[in-house]
C-alpha cells in the first residue's frame, strides 16, 4: 500500500456523519493498520473542517457502550497506529473516537508541522463538539500519548472542559522533550535559515516489530522535523509551566526508560499543577506506550481498567 492510495482515500473521504460506514478503500486502510473492528462496532471515518485543516476522524460505536474513550495520538503518529488501545477500549465496552492531528495521517496540513499549539486546542474543541452531536456515550475519557497528552494538559489547565468529562489519561506526556536546553541552543544556531531537518528514528518502544513497521512499511510516517513545530513547542512550554493549578486528578502512565521526553521534569510539573495525580510507573518501558510490548501494555491497561470502572 503506497502513498498514492492514501492520497486517493483522503480525496474521496466524505464529511464525518452518522450512517456512513466504511467503503472499500476505507476498509482496506483499516485492515492494513489492524483497526478494522467493524465486526464488534459500527465504524465510521470522515473529515471535519477546523480552520484551514481537514481533520480525519474515526468512530467505533459498540452496542450499549458504558462510556467513551477519545484518543489523541503522539507526534509523528496517526490513529492507525493505535490498534491496541482501540481494541482494549472496545473490550471494556467503551465507544472510541480518534482523529489525526493536522499534518499527520489522513489530515491535511504541512507534514508534522504546526504554527501554534493552540491550533491543536481548536481541533480538540471541534472533535468534542462532534462527540456531543453524535451523542457519544458519557463519560468521555480522554487519553493522550506524548503530544496528545500535552494537548489534554492544556485543555485541563485552560478549559473549557466538557460536562461529560470522565478520566483523563496521560501516557508519557510531553511538556519538555529530553535535552530541551540543547534543542533550544540548536534552534538559535540555525538562525532561521533552515526550515526543516531530516527525521531521526529512535528506539522508542521495546517492540521491534513496531519499530520496523514505522521505519519501513508505514506510508503515513513523516520524514522531516520542521523547525516551525519546535518553535511552536518553545512558545507553548511557558504557557503550561506558568499556568495556574487545577483540582483535576489525571491518571499518568510513564515508562522509566523513556528517552524522548524529560519525564522526571514533566512529572514534577504535573504534580505541582494538578491535585494529587495518580502516576503508574513502568520501570522497563520506553516512550511509545501505546505500542510497547504486550507485557508492559497489559500492566498499565489493567491498572487503567480498574480506574475506569
Amino acid at each position: 500500500m503506497d502513498q498514492a492510495f492514501f492520497d486517493l482515500l483522503v480525496e474521496r473521504l466524505p464529511e464525518l456523519q452518522p450512517g456512513l460506514t466504511l467503503d472499500d478503500d476505507a476498509q482496506r486502510y483499516a485492515a492494513f493498520y489492524g483497526i478494522d473492528f467493524s465486526a464488534q462496532a459500527e465504524q465510521h471515518l470522515g473529515l471535519v473542517q477546523v480552520d484551514e485543516y481537514s481533520v480525519a476522524v474515526q468512530v467505533w460505536l459498540p452496542r450499549h457502550a458504558r462510556g467513551s474513550l477519545i484518543i489523541l495520538h503522539g507526534y509523528y503518529d496517526h490513529m492507525g497506529l493505535y490498534q491496541h488501545l482501540i481494541g482494549w477500549a472496545l473490550s471494556q465496552n467503551l465507544a472510541v473516537m480518534a482523529f489525526d492531528l493536522p499534518g499527520h495521517g489522513l489530515s491535511s496540513g504541512a507534514r508534522a508541522s504546526i504554527d501554534c499549539f493552540l491550533s491543536y486546542q481548536r481541533v480538540l474543541d471541534e472533535v468534542l463538539l462532534r462527540a456531543a452531536s453524535w451523542a457519544l456515550p458519557a463519560p468521555w475519557h480522554l487519553l493522550g500519548q506524548s503530544t496528545g497528552g500535552a494537548i489534554i494538559i492544556d485543555k485541563l489547565l485552560h478549559g473549557p472542559l466538557p460536562g461529560e468529562l470522565g478520566q483523563t489519561i496521560l501516557m508519557a506526556p510531553l511538556i519538555r522533550p529530553r535535552q530541551w536546553a540543547v534543542s533550544q541552543f540548536s534552534l538559535k544556531l540555525l538562525g532561521g535559515f533552515v526550515q526543516q531537518l531530516g527525521r531521526r528514528y529512535t528506539a522508542n518502544s521495546s517492540d521491534q516489530a513496531f519499530l520496523d513497521f514505522i521505519r519501513k512499511e508505514d506510508p503515513l510516517q513523516p520524514l522531516v522535523l520542521p523547525v516551525a513545530w519546535v518553535q511552536a513547542l518553545e512558545r507553548w512550554i511557558p504557557r503550561i509551566e506558568q499556568a495556574p493549578g487545577s483540582t483535576h486528578r489525571p491518571l499518568i502512565v510513564q515508562g522509566q526508560m523513556d528517552r524522548t521526553v524529560d519525564w522526571q521534569h514533566n512529572i514534577n510539573v504535573l504534580q505541582q499543577k494538578f491535585s494529587d495525580p495518580q502516576v503508574f510507573y513502568l520501570p522497563q518501558a520506553r516512550h511509545h506506550l501505546a505500542n510497547e510490548v504486550q507485557v508492559h501494555r497489559k500492566a498499565y491497561l489493567d491498572w487503567l481498567a480498574e480506574r475506569l470502572r
